[in-house]
């Protein structure tokens, strides 16, 4: 073993993400559950759609239809379908009910993927040590700084709230959900496309092959079993200056 990064394999750390990943979207979704009972949301659920039929009742329409159904109608049932848009959309009961509605998802969603993220990617590994999570404890994989030295808990929070929370899940998710409301514009598409790429590139082009958040937190994924790790700046500093001085005795100095 030497001082030198043992890189962990793309095949490791692909596997180890997917195993995190199964694990992540499964606390994500009972904390979810969780917050949703704790909430409102089901109240403003039900009041939108309450609101929601009363207009369709009224204007005798239908407002889950396609685009190709719309355009299928006669253009005096457009008119009809449009009237009863406008009207809901101008409903005060379903305008408080449907923003709430949003308010709450979006809140619920970040607590819910806060704490699955910080559960999976920092508690766990300040109980396995050296930045492993489950998935990275199976295949054998871990975290140290970019000399070689055991990550600090600061290394591994930054890494954790900072890369993985803000960076790689939250910023996506918010985007995702603005699309799903037919609220995002070319300006959120072109922040999720730089964001990929930007992760793409940083994995490719870097000497340790670190994404944004290792790089942020000062950080490489290495072999487990072929790395060595040092507790301390100072026990890397040792090994160097006995490794030189090796060096030098077998070279007749």
């Amino acid at each position: 073993m030497t001082a030198d990064l043992q890189k962990a394999s793309l095949s490791k750390r692909i596997a180890a993400l997917l195993l995190d990943f199964i694990l992540l979207t499964i606390l994500i979704t009972g904390a979810a559950t969780v917050f949703t009972a704790l909430t409102d949301y089901d109240v403003h659920l039900a009041t939108a759609d309450e609101r929601q039929k009363h207009f369709e009742a009224e204007y005798n329409v239908r407002f889950d239809i396609t685009e190709e159904e719309f355009l299928a109608l006669s253009e005096e049932k457009q008119q009809v379908y449009n009237d009863a848009y406008q009207a809901l959309r101008k409903d005060k009961a379903f305008l408080r009910a449907y923003n709430s509605m949003i308010s709450l998802i979006m809140v619920i969603l970040s607590a819910s993927i806060l704490l699955g993220v910080l559960v999976v990617d920092f508690v766990i590994p300040l109980f396995l040590k050296n930045g492993q999570t489950l998935g990275k404890k199976v295949f054998a994989i871990g975290l140290v700084r970019i000399d070689g030295v055991q990550i600090t808990t600061l290394q591994l929070f930054v890494r954790t709230f900072l890369g993985k929370f803000v960076i790689a899940l939250m910023i996506p998710t918010c985007i995702v959900i603005l699309l799903f409301f037919n609220a995002a514009n070319i300006i959120h598409l072109a922040i999720l496309a730089v964001l990929l790429i930007a992760q793409i590139a940083c994995v490719a082009a870097t000497r340790t092959n670190s994404a944004i958040h290792d790089l942020l937190a000062g950080t490489a994924v290495i072999d487990i079993s072929s790395q060595q790790i040092f507790r301390s700046s100072e026990e890397l500093l040792e090994y160097t200056k006995k490794i030189h001085a090796e060096r030098a005795d077998r070279s007749g100095y």
